[in-house]
């Protein structure tokens, strides 16, 4: 493998990153001082000298402080950086008209999706099933099982199957309240999804989750989807066995009709894309996310919509987004999501900082402050439109930032819950996730993880640094995938049959 020099990502950074590892003995920087262990690649080399205290700089911020003197070629990582305050003086849309001016101008594109009766455009045609309460889950599970055990959908080649939507929740909590209302958006989101032909909602029947209830606060004829819900109970339908026969006699009674819609060309406009990493790596900030950011960008350009989410991994970075913001209601927002997520950890007896998982950490991420500005990369430069909580309704285009937590499928379940239609899921140490009913594309930072998962990642982002790829070609691969994937090419989590136990609302509130 030919060796490559160390990557400075900013003249004012203090630290280089190294591409391949170094070995003990050696001088990357050429400044005479040997390195005194290997370094795994991705991890940071101090590029000068820092006495305790100091700033240590990464992409022109700060992303810690030095805990201890660090000379010039020296390892950077938890044994001498650490977490610290950041800058909290925000400019709120400060970089507005540049961002604006940043948004590339396309011409119109369309994908081959299916539209509803309710003038929303799905990318996939699922029945969903969904438990309002983690007692009926057992049913749910065992029904779709034997459908597929017994071939139910083989007959029907424009249904995509059934899309499990089970938990631990739905009963033991209080009827209203953040807890409640997440829970009940999520369930909501889900069933009427433009990827969801038809779902059928399956509880025990004496649960807080009441299903009249919901059917009572969202009844709306203007929606066109009662048409498409359904619903039963296990203590109406006498049991276990009789509700598992009664979920499948009813998939089996929609099929014939959910196997009418046909795919007809759509206006690129319409998509919603849900951004999001994880088990990310020193890499990650560098060719992956990136690279997305310039596709969110294409999208954003198309009229499309692209949404960032992982409140507690922008931290840090977070001014980089209130600048591009649109009117200081929007910046504000994001501002209080950001205030909310200090007390929540701080209530917790916790820190932000708590973040950064082993494997980010051996990956070569220190601080929450350097995972955040790497993180942020996947929005590209284009303005900050809106600000959703989680599991709200995205109706905005353009580049929009949703509040959930960075644990993978609690942000990816708030964020199909809000309309996205896929997600474009970034990992520099390797990911095993899917998505139902939005699929999700998998992009690595680098080209061990590649030849290393070939059969659950999507793209290859390692040849930017490998082979000299530019983030804009590698952005308009991306795209292209989008649209394919759009249009029903299967991603690597479909073709696996990941996405039934992904389905995780974040729970909030007291269990009772």
């Amino acid at each position: 493998m030919t060796k490559r020099p160390p990557i400075v990502l900013n003249p004012t950074d203090t630290i280089a990153i190294l591409p391949h590892g170094a070995k003990k003995g050696e001088d990357p920087l050429e400044l005479g001082v040997a390195l005194e262990a290997n370094i795994m690649p991705g991890h940071k080399i101090a590029r000068k000298a820092h006495e305790q205290g100091e700033a240590i700089i990464k992409f022109g911020q700060i992303i810690g402080r030095a805990t201890q003197p660090i000379a010039a070629g020296d390892h950077v990582h938890s044994h001498n950086c650490a977490f610290s305050d950041h800058g909290q003086n925000y400019e709120i849309g400060c970089d507005y008209e540049a961002a604006l001016a940043a948004v590339p101008k396309l011409e119109a594109r369309t994908f081959m999706g299916y539209k509803r009766a309710n003038g929303t455009f799905g990318t996939r045609n699922y029945v969903g099933l969904c438990s309002t309460v983690n007692c009926s889950s057992t049913v749910v599970h065992r029904a779709a099982q034997e459908l597929e055990i017994e071939g139910a959908f083989d007959a029907y080649e424009n249904v995509d199957g059934v899309a499990i939507f089970t938990h631990s929740s739905g009963c033991g909590m209080n009827n209203k309240g953040l807890g409640f209302e997440i829970l009940d958006k999520v369930l909501w989101g889900h069933a009427t999804h433009p990827n969801v032909g038809a779902a059928v909602f399956i509880g025990l029947g004496c649960e807080v989750m009441q299903i009249a209830k919901m059917r009572e606060n969202y009844d709306d004829p203007s929606q066109s989807l009662m048409d498409r819900f359904y619903s039963m109970t296990i203590q109406e339908e006498g049991g276990t066995r009789k509700t598992i026969d009664a979920i499948k006699a009813k998939v089996r009674e929609l099929l014939p009709e959910l196997n009418k819609a046909q795919r007809e060309p759509i206006p690129a406009s319409e998509l919603k894309i849900a951004l999001q990493c994880g088990a990310s790596d020193g890499f990650s900030g560098i060719t992956a996310n990136p690279a997305l950011g310039v596709a969110s960008d294409l999208l954003v350009g198309l009229g499309a919509t692209s949404i960032l989410s992982e409140t507690s991994e922008i931290y840090g970075a977070e001014q980089l987004l209130l600048r591009r913001a649109a009117s200081k209601e929007v910046g504000d927002k994001l501002v209080s999501q950001i205030r909310w997520w200090e007390d929540y950890v701080a209530m917790h007896k916790g820190s932000l900082d708590n973040n950064p998982s082993p494997g980010n950490k051996a990956g070569g991420l220190t601080t929450i402050l350097e995972k955040s500005l790497g993180a942020t990369a996947k929005s590209g430069s284009a303005p900050l439109t809106a600000v959703y909580d989680y599991a709200e309704r995205v109706t905005e285009h353009g580049f929009v930032f949703m509040d959930t937590p960075g644990y993978d499928p609690v942000c990816g379940t708030g964020q199909i819950a809000g309309g996205a239609h896929m997600i474009i899921f970034t990992t520099g140490r390797g990911s095993a996730y899917g998505s139902k009913p939005a699929p999700t594309i998998k992009v690595a930072s680098n080209d061990t993880l590649f030849e290393n998962m070939p059969d659950d990642m999507d793209i290859n982002c390692g040849d930017i640094l490998s082979a000299g790829v530019s983030l804009e070609d590698k952005g308009a691969e991306i795209l292209e995938l989008i649209l394919k994937v759009a249009s029903g090419e299967k991603t690597k989590s479909e073709e696996l049959g990941l996405g039934n136990n992904e389905f995780i609302p974040w729970h909030i509130g007291a269990v009772m």
